[in-house]
């Protein structure tokens, strides 16, 4: 399916060439924010947050009033129509309409696409579930380019929740595309990175490997991207509690690092880096929030100036099959499409990215 409109769910949907594009025309931002002031006057973005979020939510918003542009929306779904029952396609069809660019942040994996597939202005996915969070990838990629000047040849550990962190996920699909790069991933058994994701690094000529040691990994790195056990991903208190408190970043083990190395943070924290390294000159993680807002204003600008359409889906409804992720969006909103890619004894849901093998 192609729609009238460009959006953005997935960053791998563009070529490194686009990126790079939105990237330069950021960092021109930065310099130059006089000549962006008026460059959205008259337009609206429209943001459904269904779930919590400060940075994303507010630096969005931001962006938008800095363009000169206005903003509508929720950042409760109890304060609006969805809480008397209202389908995602439904909610997403009004708002879309009053709007020039809608903004979506979704606990359920593929939120973002099943609404493109009806929207009536471009969509930005501001973060799908466990899945996919876009817009945080350019953050770190401005970032990355700002601070390390360059955006190859990196030893990049990412640890913590790597089973559930679309932040990470959709880091290390990016940072696959650079020539060189190397990921260290750190986590538990239970909190591994998915397969889908070591396929992506693998197909894109990456390398890899896995530890359970943070200690381990410090002294290999040039960036250390920390996330936080995400106590809203599990499926009971119990599982969270046996997690939580697993990798904590200290001054002590700051000691470990190269000099050079950089710490970035999706932020929120709770206690997996002390209040401590705050003061080190390596924590960049605040800086990194502030890199947020203006590749959010590269973004919003591109994705009203583009004429380009986006393909949603490229595989093939298959009658009677259904994914089997409970938390795939396919399986809470029943009107979607089932679609499917792949052969006929392996198939990928679009939306998920969840693999279903059958059975002959």
């Amino acid at each position: 399916m192609i729609s009238a409109y460009p959006h953005l769910i997935d960053l791998n949907d563009y070529p490194v060439t686009w990126w790079n594009g939105l990237l330069t025309q950021a960092e021109d931002i930065i310099k130059n924010p006089a000549l962006y002031a008026d460059s959205c006057k008259g337009k609206i973005m429209g943001t459904l947050f269904y779930e919590p979020s400060t940075r994303t939510q507010m630096s969005f918003q931001t962006a938008m009033l800095r363009l000169g542009g206005t903003i509508i929306g929720f950042d409760n779904p109890q304060t609006s129509s969805v809480a008397k029952g209202e389908n995602l396609k439904d909610t997403t069809k009004i708002i879309s309409g009053y709007s020039d660019v809608l903004v979506i942040r979704h606990p359920t994996v593929g939120a973002a696409k099943a609404a493109a597939l009806t929207a009536e202005c471009p969509v930005i996915n501001a973060g799908d579930g466990g899945h996919l969070h876009p817009t945080q990838t350019l953050t770190d990629l401005l970032t990355l380019k700002a601070e390390k000047k360059t955006l190859s040849g990196l030893t990049i550990g990412v640890c913590g929740d790597l089973l559930n962190g679309r932040t990470v996920h959709s880091l290390c699909k990016a940072m696959s595309c650079y020539a060189d790069n190397h990921f260290i991933m750190i986590s538990t058994k239970e909190l591994k990175m998915p397969s889908y994701i070591k396929d992506t690094i693998r197909a894109h000529g990456g390398t890899f490997e896995e530890t359970q040691s943070l200690e381990e990994a410090l002294p290999k790195l040039d960036v250390l991207y920390m996330t936080r056990i995400q106590r809203e991903r599990f499926a009971s208190p119990e599982e969270y509690e046996t997690q939580k408190d697993t990798y904590i970043l200290t001054t002590q083990k700051m000691k470990l690092a190269k000099p050079d190395m950089i710490v970035l943070h999706p932020l929120p924290r709770v206690d997996e880096i002390a209040v401590a390294v705050d003061d080190d000159p390596r924590a960049l993680y605040f800086k990194q929030a502030r890199y947020g807002m203006y590749v959010r204003m590269s973004l919003i600008l591109t994705m009203l100036q583009s004429p380009a359409k986006t393909q949603l889906l490229y595989g093939h409804t298959h009658n009677g099959i259904f994914c089997k992720n409970p938390k795939c969006i396919t399986n809470h909103e029943s009107y979607l499409p089932k679609s499917f890619i792949g052969e006929e004894t392996t198939l990928t849901c679009e939306y998920c990215d969840e693999r279903l093998l059958l059975e002959h």
